[in-house]
């Protein structure tokens, strides 16, 4: 069952890009962005992610934490943060547990070729764990502001 704004978000745990266990219940009290992105690296997802490390500091400001998710490995993780200097952890959904709890891995055509893919998309989370706001197929120019200001007005 796919996670609608409103309810309790049922906690999960991934594997951040350290090999930590990281649980959503860790962050309650923080606002929590967690965006899902399709793969380390490639350029759409590497603006995204510049993009929140640049407004990284604003949402701090507003006691939010910015969880990327991937069905990337640790290992890819790391690289990632590493090249392009990301203050905040990305966690690991091999299986695409969290992405099938929050609906966003989907059947994606590109070119006339089916398979299956992460839907980019963003989730607020209140610091009571509760669904605010989603994204879904986000478009990454402007995304973040828009999650930024959502948080700053609404929340």
């Amino acid at each position: 069952m796919t996670v609608e704004v409103g309810q309790a978000v049922q906690d999960f745990q991934l594997t951040n890009n350290k090999g930590e266990t990281v649980k959503l219940s860790d962050y309650t009290g923080k606002h929590v962005v967690l965006y899902f992105y399709p793969k380390d690296d490639t350029p759409g997802c590497t603006t995204e992610a510049c993009d929140f490390r640049d407004n990284y500091e604003s949402f701090q400001d507003l006691n939010a934490v910015i969880l990327g998710v991937s069905p990337d490995s640790e290992e890819s993780h790391k690289k990632f943060i590493d090249k392009h200097d990301l203050p905040f952890e990305l966690l690991v959904d091999e299986d695409k547990e969290v992405a099938e709890q929050f609906g966003v891995w989907q059947l994606k055509n590109k070119f006339g070729k089916e398979y299956m893919g992460i839907v980019r998309s963003t989730f607020i989370i209140d610091k009571d764990g509760v669904l605010q706001q989603e994204y879904r197929n986000v478009q990454v120019k402007g995304h973040v502001e828009k999650a930024l200001n959502y948080i700053r007005e609404e929340l």
